[in-house]
């Protein structure tokens, strides 16, 4: 069994061994390029993953990475390639916002009103007091156009839900909380990206250019923030993520906040609507629910089991088969992607990338991995 050995000192999250079928290894960061390591180093199984490649050629899957203790054990296809990336920009803006709201800058507590987030069509006075807080959990209550017409329809009429008391995806909420950042740090939100995080995580693939919002007037002033990154580089958000916010020495997001965004705050069977955005894995076995814009592990994987591979697990979700999943026990990190610049029709379902995962934790040694 894997177990990630770790110390809580003064909120500081202290990465010492990782145990893998009784073999102890040494953590580690990635420099200008990722550590490679062979798959039984790891406790994963070559043969199994020999076999996962093959289910990927028949997926339209274009590239993934499987890093365990910061080191890469699987990698498939172009892992450099910089494409949309879709909702996990969703996950991403959350672990940005984490230092302005410690800092003060951002207080959750304000209202849209008091953010100055109205839209083409005036708030009904019950959704005024709908919280920043609210936006990042999806439960705002404002059921306004966000240029995603199959969201918005599957949404309650305006006014049915006050805010904080119904969970509903849909794109307002998001892209509010995006405009919400940019008023109140003052920072264009793909220059906070550049320097909070592809920065000081050494983003092999950084494009600045390449990052441009998505303008969906007239349905709302509140663009869409599309962000563009890499298979490699999505994988370091998501090992900083199992890093409780570290990367080497350094804090870069604040103690405690990564715990905070992967809470879980919606259960799986109050998520709507079913199917939509990353719920269409949530409804699968109903094992997904939702955090602060990333969706967390809300069920064991079998009935009567207590806990199980998926324990603790948390994931970020786009459309057509983008992913972050994080396995903080294992300190285990898997970027899935579909280049749907390329193709816009290529899509790999929720269904399909649990599949993906299964075939992963069955590539999980049952004792120590025979060398190849």
């Amino acid at each position: 069994m894997r177990r990630l050995v770790s110390l809580s000192i003064l909120g500081s999250f202290v990465l010492t061994s990782l145990v893998v079928r009784g073999q102890t290894l040494n953590p580690v960061f990635p420099g200008t390029d990722w550590e490679r390591a062979q798959p039984a180093a790891v406790g994963l199984s070559a043969g199994r993953l020999d076999v996962l490649r093959s289910w990927l050629k028949m997926q339209k899957t274009t590239a993934m990475m499987v890093v365990v203790g910061g080191r890469v054990a699987f990698e498939y296809g172009d892992v450099s390639r910089a494409t949309k990336i879709a909702s996990v920009r969703k996950s991403v803006l959350a672990m940005m916002y984490g230092k302005y709201v410690v800092n003060g800058t951002i207080d959750l507590n304000k209202n849209v009103k008091q953010l100055g987030l109205d839209d083409q069509q005036p708030f009904l006075p019950m959704e005024e007091h709908a919280q920043l807080m609210h936006l990042l959990m999806a439960r705002s209550g404002i059921y306004l156009n966000a240029g995603n017409a199959n969201l918005t329809d599957q949404s309650p009429r305006r006014g049915a839900q006050p805010p904080g008391l119904y969970h509903q995806y849909q794109n307002w909420d998001f892209n509010a909380a995006g405009t919400a950042f940019e008023k109140l740090t003052g920072q264009n939100i793909y220059d906070a990206l550049g320097s909070d995080l592809a920065a000081p995580l050494g983003f092999q693939d950084w494009d600045r250019k390449r990052q441009q919002k998505v303008d969906v007037m007239p349905d709302s002033r509140h663009p869409e923030y599309a962000m563009s990154l890499s298979t490699r580089d999505m994988a370091r958000l998501g090992l900083l993520m199992s890093r409780h916010g570290m990367w080497r020495d350094a804090r870069i997001l604040p103690p405690g906040w990564s715990s905070q965004i992967t809470s879980l705050v919606t259960p799986s069977d109050q998520i709507h609507p079913a199917g939509a955005g990353g719920a269409g894995l949530a409804t699968r076995a109903g094992r997904w629910g939702y955090g602060l814009m990333w969706w967390v592990w809300d069920a064991p994987p079998y009935p009567g089991v207590i806990s199980g591979p998926y324990q603790g697990a948390y994931t970020a979700m786009g459309a057509n088969g983008q992913y972050i999943t994080v396995f903080p026990a294992d300190d285990t990190v898997v970027v899935h992607k579909v280049d749907i610049d390329a193709d816009g029709a290529a899509s790999v379902s929720p269904e399909e990338y649990t599949v993906v995962l299964d075939m992963l934790i069955a590539a999980r040694c049952t004792a120590p991995c025979a060398a190849p």
